[in-house]
């Protein structure tokens, strides 16, 4: 599963694990025994969050259990066409609210966003694939979650055992070699002058 990041270059000597981490499409069908799936939540568990809240949910399921359809069924039906040979599904959902007060949590995204990494980057580290995805219907996975308002629909993701692209559908093949790259360093990360110099100037 190296293509996608061959290309790909450390150029201020982070750890490696960041420039590896991809996200392939194509899996075995074979399950995940829940010491494997532990690890990963347990990566997820210790993830930073304001005032602590841990305001993240996964909510799960595994292939070949009565429980596989209810997620399935919500996703696209071109990532129904890869996910079907997931190990897992995960339906990513946070509080709004601060537990400690009746309060918005306007952090409860960003705090999701760094365990959903903390997972992917344990799943990177054990040969797994984690593909996190948009593409599903947001109104059915919160009937499917039973969310009141409190909770907001984040992502989903799958997770598996590896295969060779060879075993997915051949418009889909050929984009486990995409080269996966990022924007220039610079784009991204710059002093507040910089950026508050390419800002449109205020007409009065």
């Amino acid at each position: 599963m190296a293509s996608a990041t061959a290309a790909r270059v450390n150029e201020h000597g982070c750890s490696d694990h960041f420039v590896r981490r991809w996200s392939p499409r194509s899996m075995t069908g074979d399950e995940l025994d829940d010491a494997t799936l532990l690890r990963l939540f347990e990566a997820a568990h210790w993830a930073p969050s304001s005032f602590n809240n841990q305001p993240w949910r996964f909510l799960y399921v595994k292939r070949n259990t009565p429980q596989w359809d209810a997620l399935f069924n919500i996703l696209i039906p071109f990532n129904q066409s890869w996910c079907c040979k997931a190990a897992v599904l995960l339906l990513m959902v946070s509080r709004n609210k601060m537990e400690y007060k009746d309060a918005p949590n306007p952090t409860h995204g960003y705090d999701t966003g760094a365990a959903w990494m903390s997972l992917a980057l344990e799943a990177s580290a054990l040969g797994l694939v984690c593909h996190g995805m948009s593409g599903f219907d947001f109104d059915k996975a919160r009937a499917v979650a039973a969310l009141s308002e409190e909770w907001t629909v984040q992502a989903m993701a799958a997770v598996g055992v590896p295969a060779p692209a060879s075993q997915l559908p051949p418009e889909l093949a050929s984009k486990e070699a995409d080269v996966s790259l990022r924007k220039p360093l610079k784009e991204v990360a710059l002093p507040l002058d910089a950026w508050l110099a390419s800002r449109p100037k205020a007409t009065l």
